[in-house]
């Protein structure tokens, strides 16, 4: 069964869940498409740039909202040019209202990696690349909390990539965000 192409997908989890190579993965399995890393969107703010969490925290959350803002800009671009994104972010309330204000002539998908905490640190610790799932670990129970009714939620603890995508596209009705949730 292909994936759904006239959506924009939304992968989400905390850091070290896959989101990055899941969504990758994932995009492979359209004719035209492409992965929005939402992390390097936001590292193009070269001056008085703030990471999730960093004081004043008013500031490190306008700067959240401000890359899922510009991440579901480029997605409608892309969908656009027909190109189906897949969009990798951590996404709670505050990220998701965003991409819902902006993607509003597209379906929206959004799938929720969720393997436990203690999956994601190992996974995390394995990476060549950053390690930062120690720091914010923490956003699992946020995660669950705030965004336990949105989407299509995979525990991957047990799955590798290629099983993660095939359950994703096998399951991907349940992850339509609708206006009603």
């Amino acid at each position: 069964m292909p994936a759904p192409s006239d959506s924009v997908w939304l992968i989400t989890g905390i850091p070290g869940a896959g989101k990055s190579t899941v969504s990758r993965e994932l995009a492979r399995q359209f004719p035209l498409s492409a992965h929005v890393e939402v992390d390097l969107l936001r590292d193009m703010v070269v001056s008085g740039n703030l990471g999730p969490g960093q004081e004043p925290l008013t500031e490190s959350d306008r700067q959240l909202a401000l890359g899922a803002h510009n991440a579901a800009l480029l997605a409608d671009s892309l969908m656009d040019a027909g190109f189906t994104p897949i969009v990798d972010d951590v996404v709670l309330q505050l990220q998701l209202a965003r991409y819902r204000e902006v993607l509003t002539r597209w379906p929206l998908r959004l799938v929720v990696l969720a393997p436990p905490v203690g999956v994601a640190l190992q996974r995390d610790r394995g990476r060549a690349e950053k390690h930062v799932a120690n720091r914010f670990s923490y956003l699992d129970a946020e995660l669950r909390k705030q965004m336990q009714d949105w989407g299509l939620w995979l525990d991957t603890s047990g799955m590798s990539v290629a099983e993660t995508v095939e359950a994703i596209i096998r399951r991907a009705d349940e992850a339509l965000v609708t206006s009603l949730q």
